[in-house]
């Protein structure tokens, strides 16, 4: 399959497409979009911190926080008790971006 846009031609990776497609939809919800922002810039937080600032139940946090690390987005470190969320790659703030600039209006 070739894909030609403005004057460049690549060869697209169905692998490659199908893991994008994939990140992309554990992308489509509010709360985890909230949750990225919220993890931008090297933060790391808790499921309790993330669910007190989102005022959302624990569970629900929970579960979209391994939606999230099960797609790879997010990373989790323990450490003693707690265990800390993070960004998997901090090319997912250019996502964020991307959307925020889609979304003004």
């Amino acid at each position: 399959m070739r894909y030609i846009c403005t004057h460049i031609t690549m060869e697209l990776n169905v692998e490659i497409l199908e893991q994008a497609a994939s990140t992309l939809k554990a992308l489509a919800h509010p709360m985890r979009i909230a949750i990225l922002n919220m993890l931008e810039g090297d933060k790391r937080l808790t499921v309790t911190e993330i669910h007190e600032r989102l005022q959302i139940e624990q569970s629900a946090a929970s579960h979209h926080l391994g939606i999230l690390k099960n797609k790879g987005v997010l990373q989790s470190k323990r450490d003693g008790k707690n265990t800390y969320y993070f960004l998997q790659n901090e090319g997912m703030s250019k996502i964020l971006d991307c959307l925020g600039r889609c979304n003004a209006k």
